[in-house]
């Protein structure tokens, strides 16, 4: 017997360069294999999103996410705080929650986790009262995200790269004041990551240490160094083996505050969330999600 047994797969059409409607017919055939009911709604954004959460919630179905990370966040931040399970599907490019999970890449595999998972607590965080799912970011990451979001869709994961080595181009060095559950750090640097997840980027394991039921969110900052040490400690993202550096400092905290010496918008699971000053905090077990066994 499933775990779930109706569900509203709340797809974005045009994820991952378009992949989702692709995909659809074979996701579909494996949720009614597995004996689930479904329907799906196409989403126009992300307050669509969080609208057929609700309206999934109130018709008693579980919405299940069937794109990126954006939209994994919509949902899960419209179903925080009730009595309610969401599920996720991969549809994206970069499918970072599902990576940190080990929900299956393969969003037809994935079908498996709706009808046989466990539905798990997990934490949100929150930038200046509105939820994300991974990791809020600024500073560098800023103005990668945006170069990203602006690239061409068929790079898929290539987006990342792109983004990032845009940003390296047009970077100028800024200063950040972060107070971490009232530990203060002052520094001119490059960025300041609060991570309820490890991963972010098509696979940069930024906080190789996050944990979702923790209640606590990985801070990490990067200082200031070089554009070619810094180019060359890149690399080092994919194994989180750049948390070693001197230049990289990792703390955990329930709260964070931060102020920098220019404007920077706050980007989570991919999208702009909030501007600066921002407080970020922890919600511990705010949403349940149908997760591996």
């Amino acid at each position: 017997m499933p775990r779930v047994r109706r569900v509203l797969l709340i797809a974005n059409p045009t994820s991952g360069g378009g992949k989702v409607p692709k995909l659809l017919p074979a996701v579909t055939a494996r949720l009614t294999a597995l004996g689930i009911e479904h329907r799906t709604e196409l989403t126009r954004d992300l307050a669509h999103a969080r609208e057929l959460t609700l309206e999934a919630l109130g018709l008693g179905e579980t919405p299940v996410s069937f794109s990126g990370d954006g939209v994994a966040g919509a949902v899960a931040a419209a179903a925080a705080h009730r009595d309610a399970t969401i599920g996720v599907l991969p549809g994206g490019s970069g499918n970072d929650f599902c990576r940190h999970t080990g929900i299956p890449g393969d969003a037809v595999a994935a079908c498996d986790v709706l009808a046989h998972g466990e539905a798990r607590p997990i934490d949100l965080g929150e930038a200046n009262g509105a939820p994300f799912l991974g990791i809020a970011s600024l500073g560098f990451d800023s103005e990668a995200n945006a170069a990203a979001n602006a690239a061409p869709r068929a790079l898929g994961r290539g987006i990342y790269v792109y983004g990032a080595l845009s940003a390296v181009a047009r970077w100028k060095p800024a200063s950040f004041e972060v107070e971490a559950d009232g530990e203060r750090l002052a520094f001119e640097g490059w960025s300041v990551i609060c991570a309820n997840t490890s991963v972010y980027g098509g696979g940069m394991f930024v906080a190789p240490d996050a944990r979702l039921d923790d209640g606590l969110l990985d801070v990490v900052a990067i200082r200031r160094t070089g554009r070619a040490r810094f180019l060359a400690s890149f690399p080092k993202v994919f194994k989180g083996e750049h948390v070693q550096l001197d230049h990289v400092i990792v703390r955990r905290a329930r709260e964070v505050r931060v102020t920098a010496s220019r404007p920077f918008t706050v980007y989570a699971d991919g999208d702009p969330i909030a501007d600066l000053p921002v407080v970020v905090r922890a919600l511990p077990a705010a949403v349940r999600v149908l997760l591996p066994a």
